[in-house]
């Protein structure tokens, strides 16, 4: 199975056999989004975000898994190929070093 990087970070995925480490690769897939303000109160603006369709993810392809964003992730519910970071995984700090696996569309 060939894993692509379509986040615009570096991950460090952990498996059975060890931590592997997938560059990023450009563009990252990504939703179209849209907010718009409708309402304020106490004086505080309150927006309402709606997400679009996604940009820069390829057709499926033979033994190909995209790695994406859970929002991309979710937004192509029909796509067995598209999978994002599975549990995060922080160090001492609780800064996120990795993840646990990968998520999938079922």
């Amino acid at each position: 199975m060939k894993f692509v990087n379509l986040t615009p970070h570096v991950l460090h995925i952990e498996g059975a056999n060890g931590t592997i480490t997938i560059e990023p690769t450009c563009p990252p897939a990504r939703c179209a989004v849209e907010t718009c303000q409708v309402g304020r109160e106490e004086g505080i603006p309150l927006f309402v975000t709606v997400f679009g369709d996604v940009d820069d993810l390829p057709d499926p392809q033979p033994d190909t898994m995209y790695i994406v964003s859970m929002l991309v992730r979710e937004t192509v519910p029909e796509r067995s190929d598209v999978a994002s970071p599975g549990q995060l995984i922080r160090d001492e700090s609780g800064r996120p070093i990795g993840s646990k696996g990968l998520t999938v569309n079922r």
